[in-house]
């Protein structure tokens, strides 16, 4: 893992939910709507491993859902699941 690589891209996540407090969804949906301009950039296991990494920093929280995915939202707000 890229340290400096997963920061950056964890503090455009961060920003993405400043403005979108109530989003959730899975590290594909979040890798192709939250990045559209980025998707390019990063690779889904970039999306992962940043998502893992503010989930371990407790700035978001997972849930599994039904068919084994997990769906990622900020610390705080309510998982649809």
């Amino acid at each position: 893992m890229d340290d400096d690589r997963t920061r950056v891209l964890a503090s455009k996540l961060l920003r993405y939910l400043a403005q979108h407090p109530d989003a959730a969804d899975t590290a594909e949906g979040i890798h192709r709507w939250w990045l559209p301009e980025g998707a390019a950039e990063y690779r889904e296991s970039d999306v992962h491993a940043a998502l893992e990494w503010l989930a371990d920093q407790g700035a978001l929280v997972r849930s599994r859902l039904p068919d084994g995915r997990e769906l990622y939202a900020a610390a705080g707000s309510a998982l649809p699941c």
